[in-house]
């Protein structure tokens, strides 16, 4: 398992300073939101993938991942009724494949809980145009050899899509290795949805998960609520997860620096300890 820090935690510092720093405090590796890098991300030569790549070799990590897909640039939605707007953002989602493949990543996780809102009236009608923008990447992740992971969020972070459950079903009408689901600790734990040691027993097997992202229930890092991730990482490892597990706190507390520095160091004690 590679332990990677989501780059916005420490956004106000250059790339290759987050690589250097996330090195330097013992992570594999960096998931990125676009966003941070550009605000036209999709724009090819918007972003110094060679720089960018190299920063990571230099630093000797990997830029594992992208998450927050859409939130740059402005205006994208799965969900719209607008044909021509839908069009629009599946061409970016696959230019954010393409980028995470030229960036040396293997998963992409789609939350963008505003660009994925269902509209009053026609839900059923929504869920189908997600569905289709999911459907209609599927090959382009094939091409590119890397995996689409489909992320379900608490109501209060999104209106549909709020079960890992939920997330599987589209998975699974999709019907290709390429899309897949992921867990993310927060949105469980807000969901009750069960123990997290109990969801992974569930989901990891059925080739459903592809992807981790971990913070505690009240938003900050783990370690720094009462979330307890030491059976999670039991299921993980029982279960050989060989895939990326990504820090994602929404809360920097006291900040971004110290934040990544506790987290790290929380889930390494929980490592050593499944190791005795």
């Amino acid at each position: 398992m590679k332990i990677a820090l989501c780059n916005e935690v420490i956004r106000e510092m250059t790339l290759a300073a987050q690589c250097e720093f996330a090195a330097a405090l013992g992570y594999d590796g960096l998931e990125v939101a676009p966003f941070t890098l550009s605000d036209t991300p999709h724009v090819p030569g918007a972003i110094d993938v060679a720089a960018a790549r190299k920063a990571a070799q230099d630093a000797g990590v990997d830029i594992t991942s992208l998450h927050w897909l859409l939130v740059a640039p402005a205006g994208l939605s799965i969900t719209d009724p607008d044909d021509a707007l839908r069009a629009r953002t599946v061409d970016v989602m696959r230019r954010l494949i393409d980028l995470c493949a030229e960036l040396g990543g293997t998963a992409l996780v789609h939350g963008s809980p505003l660009q994925r809102s269902l509209t009053p009236g026609d839900e059923d009608g929504t869920r189908a145009r997600a569905l289709d923008c999911f459907a209609a990447i599927a090959d382009d992740a094939k091409a590119a050899n890397v995996t689409y992971c489909i992320e379900a969020l608490a109501p209060e972070d999104a209106d549909f899509i709020n079960r890992v459950s939920e997330a599987a079903a589209m998975v699974d009408q999709i019907d290709s290795p390429f899309v897949r689901t992921m867990l993310d600790c927060c949105a469980t734990h807000k969901l009750a949805e069960g123990g997290l040691g109990e969801l992974t027993d569930q989901w990891l097997p059925s080739g459903h998960i592809a992807h981790i992202q971990v913070n505690d229930g009240n938003g900050r890092g783990p370690g720094q609520g009462v979330l307890e991730l030491t059976p999670h990482f039991a299921a993980l490892q029982r279960h050989n997860y060989t895939g990326t597990i990504a820090v994602e706190p929404f809360d920097y507390h006291p900040n971004g620096s110290a934040c990544a520095a506790r987290a790290i160091g929380y889930l390494s004690g929980i490592e050593e300890a499944l190791r005795v």
